[in-house]
Formats: C-alpha cells, sequence, structure tokens
C-alpha cells in the first residue's frame, strides 16, 4: 500500500535570505533545517495551511547535524561534528522565528544525537564513534558549561539519549551492541547513574537507533536501523526497567532490501573495508503524532516513509504503508498541533512538507521547498 495521495508539480522557488532572521513574519511556527554541508542552518515559517515561508539562513559550522530546543522554546541548540566538536546555542525569536547566535561551547566528541532533560538545564550527547555519552549544565542563559558534568562509556556505537517524560530515566540505544543503557536522572544534580539492571540487551542484529517515548510514559518505540522494525517497551514508572511487548516492521511486504550492518562513524578513519550497502536496510528517525495515533520512521535505502498506527492501550503498532521522500531521509518532524511532516534528505535540494490525514495517518505531499546540501535534521517551534 502506497499513502502517497498526491504529489505537487510545481515545486515553490524562494530567494534564500543571506542575513540571519529574513523577512519578519507573524508569530507562529517556525521550522529549522541543519544543513550539515553548508553548515548552518535554514529558517522557515510554517503557514497554518502548511505552506512554507523561508526566512534566513543562520551560520553554524560545517557538518552541523542534530539539533534541540530548549523546553520553554527560548533556545536551539545544534550539534557540530567536525573538529572543534562544539555546540552552537541561538536565541529564538518568537515573533519571527530568526535566529540569534548566543554562544558556542565545546564538546566531549563528535554527537550524532543531543537532547535536553525536561527542566532545560541539562544537555545530553551520545557518540557513535566514541562510544559514550555525556551531560553539560546549561545556564538560564542558555549557555551550555564549557565542561561536562559527567562523560559515561557505553556500549559500541551510541546512537541517541533521551529522558523519559517524567525526567527521571535515561535511555541511550547502542546501535553496535544491540543494547539499551538504563539510567537514573537526578535532575537537581543532573547526574546519571546506572539504573538496575544497567542495560537491556535486543536480538543480536537489531541495531537499535533512535526512540520516543509515548505522552503517557507508558511505552518506549525503539528503532532498529538494520532492521527497519520499530519495538514497543513498556515502561515501568517506577523502577524504569524495560518489558518488550512486540516488534513491527516498517517495510512493504515485497521489499527487496535486506538487514543492514553498523557503518562507520561521520568523520571516523578506519573502520571495516567497504562492502556493498546498495540493498541494506537502514532506518533513520522515528516520531509520533502529538494525539499518540500514528507513528512513523524513515528508510534510507529506499528513500522512504512508513507509518503505523498506534493501539494506545498496549502499544503495540500495525504497519500502515510507506511513502516516497526525499533522498537519503535522515531526519524528519512533525508540528506540535499533529498536521504536517517536514522531512528532508542528505541527498537531496529540497524539502517535503506533508499533510497528515488526521483519521487515517496517509500523508500527502502538497509543495516541496529549497533546503541547503546536506539537511537532515528538522525541529519545528510553535508560539501559537
Amino acid at each position: 500500500m502506497n499513502i502517497l495521495k498526491g504529489l505537487s508539480k510545481g515545486i515553490a522557488v524562494t530567494a534564500f535570505v543571506s542575513m540571519v532572521g529574513g523577512t519578519p513574519a507573524s508569530a507562529g511556527t517556525f521550522v529549522y533545517v541543519s544543513n550539515a554541508e553548508d553548515g548552518d542552518i535554514s529558517v522557515y515559517s510554517l503557514q497554518p495551511a502548511g505552506a512554507l515561508t523561508q526566512g534566513g539562513r543562520a551560520p553554524a559550522a560545517k557538518i552541523v547535524m542534530p539539533m534541540a530546543v530548549s523546553p520553554d522554546r527560548r533556545f536551539l541548540y545544534a550539534g557540530v561534528r567536525s573538529k572543534p566538536f562544539s555546540v552552537h546555542v541561538y536565541s529564538i525569536d518568537p515573533g519571527t522565528g530568526a535566529l540569534k547566535p548566543l554562544s558556542v561551547s565545546p564538546l566531549a566528541e563528535s554527537f550524532p544525537y543531543i537532547s535536553l532533560d525536561k527542566t532545560g538545564r541539562f544537555l545530553f550527547g551520545a557518540s557513535y564513534g566514541a562510544h559514550l555519552i555525556s551531560v553539560n549544565a546549561v545556564g538560564a542563559d542558555g549557555r551550555v558549561a564549557a565542561e561536562p558534568l559527567q562523560v559515561i562509556p557505553v556500549g559500541r556505537n551510541a546512537h541517541s539519549i533521551r529522558a523519559d517524560e517524567s525526567n527521571t530515566f535515561v535511555f541511550v540505544p547502542t546501535l553496535g551492541t544491540d543494547q539499551m543503557f538504563l539510567f537514573t536522572f537526578d535532575a537537581k544534580s543532573g547526574r546519571l547513574a546506572s539504573n538496575t539492571p544497567a542495560t537491556y540487551l535486543m536480538k543480536a542484529g537489531t541495531g537499535p537507533r533512535h526512540f520516543i517515548t509515548s505522552r503517557d510514559n507508558k511505552f518506549v518505540y525503539v528503532l532498529s536501523e538494520l532492521l527497519g522494525t520499530v519495538t514497543t517497551f513498556a515502561l515501568d514508572a517506577k523502577t524504569g526497567s524495560l518489558t518488550e511487548v512486540s516488534s513491527a516492521s516498517g517495510l512493504p511486504a515485497d521489499t527487496k532490501l535486506g538487514p543492514g550492518a553498523p557503518r562507520g562513524a561521520v568523520g571516523a578513519p578506519g573502520g571495516p573495508p567497504p562492502r556493498n550497502t546498495d540493498n541494506d536496510i537502514w532506518a533513520a528517525d522515528i516520531h509520533m503524532t502529538p494525539n499518540g495515533k500514528f507513528l512513523y520512521i524513515t528508510e534510507r535505502t529506499s528513500s522512504s516513509l512508513a507509518a503505523f498506527g498506534v493501539d494506545g492501550a498496549t502499544g503495540k503498532l500495525t504497519y500502515l504503508g510507506s511513502t516516497p521522500t526525499e533522498k537519503q531521509p535522515r531526519g524528519f518532524a512533525i508540528d506540535p498541533k499533529g498536521k504536517f511532516l517536514i522531512a528532508v534528505g542528505e541527498k537531496s535540494d529540497t524539502l517535503s512538507v506533508y499533510a497528515i490525514d488526521q483519521s487515517s495517518g496517509a500523508l500527502t505531499l502538497p509543495k516541496k521547498y529549497p533546503v541547503g546540501k546536506g539537511a537532515n535534521w528538522v525541529e519545528i517551534v510553535s508560539f501559537d
């Protein structure tokens, strides 16, 4: 089943504005895209009907990738994966969405994933190449402390790090060792401690990558990069332990793709010899609609988005279908109202804005817009 309902033939082309902020827009919803090869962040305004208005491009540095927004929506954080490894902090203008460079702080390593705790006082980072995680304090002014509070070794190829909805537990998938590392989190001190048990071992060859928690904090959904599956875990709110509930594939029945294998880190020397990856499953990102009804993932080899229906009571997923999207889609995001999904591709010079059918989860593709080179991460902030 192909849930792509329509493709707009026209590509809206609006000239990029070189200054940060660009043309003022009314307060509303703003979209940020990190352009790794250009070393900057594109700014857009999302209109109620789904159209994008391009604003400025905020300077960062080459191989700018993961981003995170503070819980109070005042600051945007962008991790840079070229040396010197750093995090760029921007203040967000709530009226125009413009980004104003605020500070640059060093990071312990090259991080493909950063996130903030629920208070916004601590920044987490996960390093794929260095197999570690870190915690940095964040000041009331949004600036990140230069020295980390903690640097903790974990399993091979740590690929993401997030706190649960209670801000009490933190999870880290390690793609190379098929583990979920489980931590307790002290929101006062910002310190992580190994939980008991300290890890959950998934099936060999799973390659856990990104994950999300349900808004009611009952379930954790873990995306397998190497199999294209999403595993549902029940989360024990008292202990932070995980219990596997089910697993669902995000690939169509007639797929020609097969299980993938871990790949080298960005910019890392050495590693295994090159191998043909043309038919490897290579899943990337995962997000859920705010109402918890639908879940989506990206698969980079087929350049597609897969949709699932979510049973909120049991956490089980039902595969609904796949939609073609931008080439090599590493990142996407869903707006806070759950009406639109915006996807980018690392090998595409456009982004796609999909309308989400509120009853079926089906996607339509009404418009495409220009984006920078190596677009890979999307954040959406709403002030409505």
